[in-house]
């Protein structure tokens, strides 16, 4: 284990976020998790979806 994570987490003992802020990045990560869910399960709309088979123009001389 890396020396400064070491004192980081030490630093979080010392000062724990406060509770608003980790009910936000339960939130957040609430959110990714359904967002992940919707998509796995085919309910994500296909205009929220990049399109990522998107062919490279070729630079041709």
């Amino acid at each position: 284990m890396n020396l400064h994570w070491l004192f980081r987490m030490s630093q979080w003992v010392r000062n724990p976020p406060s509770a608003g802020r980790v009910k936000l990045v339960f939130a957040v990560v609430a959110v990714c998790a359904v967002i992940v869910g919707l998509e796995a399960m085919g309910w994500w709309p296909e205009w929220a979806t990049t399109d990522s088979h998107r062919l490279r123009p070729s630079i041709r001389p």
